[in-house]
């Protein structure tokens, strides 16, 4: 048995310890260092007119991005991956990658909302129209293709309101007429949602979420099948936007524990949902691996696992009585993003730039992220706040 085909057959958490990494390459030394510079030197002038070696330019990569770029490559079971400074920079290069002047792309109404805003904005500026499209539609997509659709892009669960897109069949209908799949795979990250097993061209992670882990570093990445990969990294060699090595570098240490992470985020945040789910505050719960969810079946099939973000609509209350609640809370912090170790909360109301598919609820909304605070203290922190949103009414 070869060495490669050794690492093969590795399971999953012995995985990410491993790969990308190559200490007999460092002196021994077990992490990939931080490669700081722009300027790579070239021994002779043939070797400088071939670009016959391994590093000739910072832009084009360096031993710690290669060494995150093949970790992810492995993870995410894809031909290749790139690095891009944030998660919304990964959309942008996914999307420029794909498209072209006059294309048409259909894109889900469930989808990260700056993703919308950069199809709406920017593509709209250089001829690529959007659609959107009803998140639950499967293999309906169908009748919405046409001959110059040249890209689904999709996001399961969807961004705030958790609809869980069927995408091995958009996938098989798609490709059956010639367009790519892109999808937006933070959420479930490749650990819980094998991309390129299912279907996708193209998968889009940021790694500002739980690949780091800490909260404290915008990165995102691209993975892309055979098919998509040689048009993926041509377009991010024009561009030459690129991650900085000290977020890569922490990166890398994040991926090392990201299993462990995930999967205890997974375990609070379903006890913590199926909690909301019994008091009286709380009118539904939007959390796909619950049963009683309407995405649950997709999910059961589709997915391995499930992270720690999930939504919840309150029973109707006034503004008052709501910032009552948030404002008072100690342990949940105000703020976007999520993935960290740090819980949070944020309000929201999409039915301003939903289009396919109105969104309405009674009360407001509310999406959780459950951090790796003891769960008893984020539940007490909680009934607190249930306590002032009660009393203001």
């Amino acid at each position: 048995m070869t060495t490669e085909h050794a690492k093969s057959k590795l399971r999953e958490r012995t995985r990410l310890v491993h790969a990308g990494r190559d200490p007999d390459q460092q002196f021994g030394f077990v992490n990939t260092p931080i490669y700081r510079g722009s300027t790579v030197l070239y021994p002779d002038l043939a070797t400088i007119e071939g670009r016959a070696q391994r590093y000739t330019y910072a832009t084009r990569g360096t031993p710690t991005t290669e060494a995150l770029e093949t970790a992810w490559t492995d993870i995410a079971g894809a031909a290749g991956t790139v690095l891009a400074p944030s998660g919304l920079s990964a959309v942008a290069l996914a999307l420029m990658s794909a498209v072209e002047a006059g294309d048409h792309i259909l894109v889900t109404d469930s989808v990260y909302r700056p993703t919308r805003e950069f199809c709406e904005r920017l593509l709209k500026r250089i001829g690529v129209e959007t659609e959107y499209y009803d998140p639950l539609i499967g293999a309906g997509i169908e009748r919405l293709i046409r001959k110059n659709t040249r890209l689904v892009f999709t996001e399961a669960p969807g961004s705030q309101t958790f609809e869980m897109q069927d995408i091995p069949a958009i996938a098989e209908v798609a490709h059956a007429k010639g367009a790519l799949v892109a999808m937006d795979n933070t959420w479930a990250t490749p650990l819980y949602f094998p991309p390129h097993e299912r279907g996708v061209d193209l998968a889009i992670e940021a790694g500002t979420k739980y690949l780091s882990g800490g909260s404290d570093l915008l990165l995102g990445l691209v993975s892309a099948n055979a098919r998509a990969w040689p048009r993926l990294r041509e377009t991010f060699d024009l561009f030459a936007n690129c991650a900085g090595p000290e977020d890569v570098f922490l990166c890398l240490r994040g991926l090392r524990t990201m299993k462990l992470r995930i999967a205890e985020h997974e375990r609070q945040a379903l006890e913590m949902a199926r909690w909301l789910q019994g008091r009286p505050e709380i009118a539904r719960v939007l959390h796909p691996a619950l049963p009683e969810d309407p995405g649950h079946a997709i999910f059961a099939r589709d997915f391995l696992g499930s992270t720690g973000l999930f939504s919840v609509e309150l029973a109707p209350v006034s503004r008052e009585a709501l910032a009552a609640m948030l404002d008072g809370l100690a342990l949940f912090g105000l703020g976007f993003s999520w993935g960290g170790f740090e819980s949070l909360v944020v309000p929201f109301d999409c039915t301003a730039y939903r289009t396919a598919t109105p969104f309405s609820a009674k009360g407001p909304m509310l999406r959780f992220h459950i951090g790796l605070e003891d769960l008893d203290d984020l539940k007490d922190d909680l009934d607190r706040g249930f306590a002032r949103l009660r009393a203001r009414g």
